[in-house]
């Protein structure tokens, strides 16, 4: 039962209620046309997009990858990881209709009635790889994120043909495997920049032995500029591959301290970012950069990032011949499992969570 417009949601237990209980997520509340926010997305003041802070005149990187094994453009990929965390490529190796048929099959997936989304929730999912949820860690939140997300951890072939929704299984799972070989030409070029040559079966598998896609739902929000769509954080992943429509909203923070560029969104690129493991397996070299995501007022927007992760049970720290090559490691080795767990326990900090691993 939706609440009534004037008054949304005063009483917080009928909001989860509606919003998480029933499946309806923000953009059920999106669709009852509210016209206010309710007071449980209210982000505090230093949280909100500061429009002032803004560079206009930067931007991310943009590399066009049809080349990827020339050393010019190694060295820019290279470059782009250390000094801005953040790049777009373009020409590369993934066709332009299996991203459209992912972007298609996330609107297919957000259209389904609440009850069928539900199924796949964290109360009545028949495993914790299929995950439909809203916000990020609503328990653990103050104020809630305006998004709401399906994220499909791969097993298998077979685990996915089983559990994962039927009206976007395929269009994934093809998203995931035309992707792996661009993440694969990425982290050769990025490991090559390091000295590290030889990338064996034991480097790959600590370096993309786990994926998660997620399927991203921002649904047009009433006074976005009071809340996020995701609120500063940096990815625990080796490497994030973003594909993002035409609606924009994507902020990378800047190498000036509390300045914000926007990764504008580019027909048939891919965005690219270094995540915590990535930083931490670098020694810091490479650089994984808090990002955020505004909410919007006028326009849904999707965006479906792959999350390319060491195994939950691998050791991360300093790779080897780093050190062995006589650099001081400024992180300890951690079990990734506990890492990961260690950023879901709580809201979204920016970069605290690379924290748990220095030493």
């Amino acid at each position: 039962m939706a609440p009534t417009l004037a008054e949304p949601f005063s009483d917080s237990s009928a909001l989860i209620d509606f919003v998480i209980n029933q499946g309806n997520g923000v953009k059920g509340l999106s669709e009852i046309g509210l016209k206010a926010l309710p007071k449980q997305y209210i982000q505090p003041l230093e949280e909100r997009m500061c429009m002032t802070n803004i560079l206009a005149q930067e931007s991310i990187p943009i590399i066009d990858m049809s080349k990827w094994e020339d050393p010019q453009v190694a060295k820019s990929i290279c470059d782009a990881a250390s000094k801005w965390g953040f790049f777009q490529i373009v020409n590369h190796a993934v066709p332009v209709e299996v991203l459209e048929n992912v972007k298609d099959a996330t609107y297919r997936f957000f259209g389904l009635p609440a009850e069928l989304k539900n199924k796949y929730s964290k109360e009545h999912s028949t495993s914790n790889n299929v995950r439909f949820g809203t916000s990020f860690t609503p328990q653990a939140e103050k104020a809630l994120e305006w998004k709401d997300y399906l994220s499909l951890f791969y097993v298998s072939e077979e685990e996915a043909s089983a559990l994962w929704p039927p009206v976007c299984r395929e269009q994934v799972l093809d998203y995931m495997k035309k992707s792996e070989v661009v993440i694969k030409q990425l982290l050769q070029v990025l490991m090559k920049g390091l000295n590290v040559d030889d990338v064996d079966e034991t480097k790959k598998s600590l370096l993309m032995g786990s994926m998660r896609t997620n399927l991203n739902y921002y649904p047009i929000c009433p006074n976005p500029e009071l809340t996020v769509g995701v609120g500063r954080h940096s990815d625990v992943s080796t490497l994030t591959i973003l594909l993002q429509d035409e609606i924009g909203g994507l902020f990378v923070r800047g190498n000036q301290g509390d300045d914000w560029i926007h990764v504008p969104p580019i027909k048939g690129s891919l965005v690219i970012n270094v995540g915590d493991a990535l930083q931490i397996l670098s020694n810091g070299r490479y650089r994984s950069v808090e990002h955020r995501v505004v909410a919007n007022g006028s326009k849904n927007r999707i965006s479906v990032p792959i999350f390319v992760n060491p195994r939950p049970g691998d050791m991360i720290g300093p790779l080897p011949e780093l050190v062995a090559s006589g650099e001081k490691p400024i992180y300890k080795q951690v079990l990734y499992s506990d890492y990961v767990k260690h950023f879901f326990r709580k809201a979204h900090d920016g970069k605290k969570t690379v924290e748990f691993a220095e030493l």
